[in-house]
């Protein structure tokens, strides 16, 4: 979005909202009327169906039609049903994703499956990640290798440009996030992709902050597995279940130690030894919280009314937006941006430092100007393009140049539980 010779002020982003061709799905969102929520890259707002459908599923379908509603209401279902519905959103086909359990389950499935392959070859044991990964992708890769104690190390890179020197014929797999969470960086799935396999590696992305906010493309990538939650930009709720991505070519040879009943050819034949099912839900595990699982389709039915290509257009244009008026209009105070500027590198976040960063996303959220904080001294504003405005751009870096230029925020501000 070009600006140049162009006064950018309140109305300007008014005339923006008026002209954008996504600014009616945002009545889909029950949103509060006094919030600026600069926050679904960590938790997404909530999808005014998913009130209607959690009474649905506890009035009716728990509540009047009990246990049978795992056949007539497609409870048994639903973990490939709402995978299915998902899998456009990353470049997937039917019968390739599922939804469930949580992102660090899924991802310790994956690491679990990708060494499993691998372990054919001796020399393959090195497993290389950014220090910078989310940081439960590391536990979760620490805690594999040494339960199974079979000389893996992992190998932590400082920048992506390491990648070529460290990734050679030692390393059995290679797992990034897709999106930085703290700065937003975009890696480039394809290349680097290629890269782990012209030396023999596997490839493991997480989505976790990709799904819904930037166009991804597993399957043209050649990717090896993918891991993601549907909790920030796909709306489905606190805590709701993840997803587990496995192409078809890899799914017969797809095994791991939390090999459960839902994951068994035949789960109600109540065998006593485990048989995999031939597809993706080899990669289920035990019951699914189906409650929590009911709301994903709340958000996921927000995107068929949209694509990936006009969800991301506006958000590089809210991005665009924010980092230039937060560097014109706060351009006195020691604000550093960490997102990358060029669209090829950028999520959809803009992440600022500040050497009381904390203290001022405090006072930010105080009036109503929500996004969070994450180590070290990182300010992130998470841009959900279904029901974030051009106006809320303005009227956040406002709220933020009166903040830092009249020092309204606590410098000893208590830290919260979550930040």
């Amino acid at each position: 979005m070009s600006t140049e010779n162009t006064v950018i002020d309140r109305h300007y982003c008014e005339q923006l909202d008026q002209h954008d061709a996504l600014a009616t799905l945002r009545d889909e969102f029950d949103l509060p009327h006094d919030v600026i929520y600069l926050d679904g890259n960590s938790l997404g707002a909530r999808p005014k169906a998913a009130l209607q459908r959690a009474q649905q599923v506890v009035t009716q379908e728990w509540g009047t039609d009990l246990i049978k509603s795992w056949n007539t209401a497609g409870w048994f279902a639903l973990p490939s049903s709402l995978g299915d519905q998902l899998a456009p959103l990353i470049g997937a086909e039917a019968g390739e994703v599922v939804v469930t359990d949580s992102t660090s389950i899924n991802l310790f499935k994956a690491l679990a499956a990708a060494l499993h392959m691998q372990s054919g070859d001796s020399k393959r044991k090195t497993i290389i990640t950014e220090r910078s990964n989310f940081p439960t992708d590391i536990y979760m890769a620490e805690g594999l290798t040494r339960w199974v104690d079979r000389g893996y190390r992992i190998v932590l890179i400082d920048s992506p440009e390491e990648l070529p020197h460290v990734v050679n014929d030692e390393t059995a797999l290679l797992m990034l996030t897709h999106v930085n969470y703290r700065t937003g960086y975009l890696h480039e799935m394809s290349a680097i992709t290629a890269l782990a396999h012209q030396h023999g590696a596997l490839m493991l992305w997480d989505l976790a902050h990709s799904a819904g906010a930037v166009p991804v493309q597993l399957n043209a990538a050649k990717a090896d597995f993918a891991v993601g939650c549907t909790y920030k930009y796909l709306n489905g709720g606190p805590g709701s279940p993840a997803f587990i991505w496995v192409p078809q070519h890899h799914q017969a040879a797809f095994n791991h130690p939390l090999s459960g009943w839902w994951g068994h050819a035949n789960p109600f034949a109540m065998q006593a030894s485990f048989a995999p099912t031939p597809g993706i839900r080899r990669a289920l595990c035990g019951t699914q919280p189906i409650t929590s699982l009911a709301l994903v389709a709340c958000g996921l039915d927000i995107f068929g009314k949209t694509d990936m290509q006009a969800i991301r257009k506006k958000s590089l244009a809210l991005t665009d937006l924010f980092i230039q008026l937060v560097e014109n209009r706060c351009a006195s105070h020691p604000l550093g941006l960490v997102t990358p500027r060029a669209h090829a590198q950028r999520g959809s976040q803009a992440s600022f430092t500040h050497p009381y960063g904390y203290a001022v996303m405090q006072a930010l959220i105080a009036r109503g100007i929500i996004g969070d904080y994450r180590e070290p001294a990182i300010m992130r504003f998470g841009f959900t393009p279904l029901y974030t405005r051009f106006v809320d751009v303005w009227d956040a870096v406002e709220g933020l140049r009166d903040i830092l230029d009249n020092e309204r925020y606590d410098k000893h501000a208590e830290r919260h539980a979550v930040t």
